[in-house]
């Protein structure tokens, strides 16, 4: 049964935190701030393809419900629920590790249509195809009596 505690520099940095959070913060600062910045994120890319944005998110194992796509304004938005939801009745686990984590990530396109959007869920890889549209002029010059 010993075997099946997960002993290494992870268990060991938890311990530690749990027992002297500041400490293992002035320790090793970026190493803490690094944990936190990837916890639930994914890569995203946004490319410039001269009349789209071609932007890919690396979304491995999410299914086509747990994602959510909107563009609002110019921010294009990727928002991920990830749930594992099955529950197998009748084992007795000693140790299950589950996935389960939500994350936003998004990107401003300013001359972004907001019709012809696409995407597509492929291999893991979630591919939105965002046209561009003829920037308007947003700015108004007001003449001083």
């Amino acid at each position: 049964m010993a075997s099946m505690i997960p002993y290494g520099s992870n268990y060991d940095r938890a311990l530690r935190r749990a027992f002297d959070p500041f400490g293992s913060f002035f320790s090793d600062p970026f190493g803490t701030l690094a944990s936190v910045a990837n916890d639930g994120a994914f890569k995203m890319n946004v490319e410039d393809a001269g009349d789209a944005y071609v932007v890919t998110a690396e979304l491995s194992g999410v299914k086509r419900d747990e994602i959510d796509v909107e563009l609002n304004e110019g921010r294009l938005s990727i928002s991920v629920d990830r749930k594992e939801s099955e529950e197998e009745k009748g084992k007795n686990y000693l140790h299950k590790e589950t996935s389960e984590w939500s994350a936003t990530r998004g990107v401003y396109l300013k001359d972004a249509a907001t019709s012809g959007l696409t995407a597509r869920l492929d291999g893991g890889v979630l591919t939105v195809n965002v046209p561009k549209q003829d920037e308007k002029a947003n700015v108004t010059k007001v003449s001083i009596d």
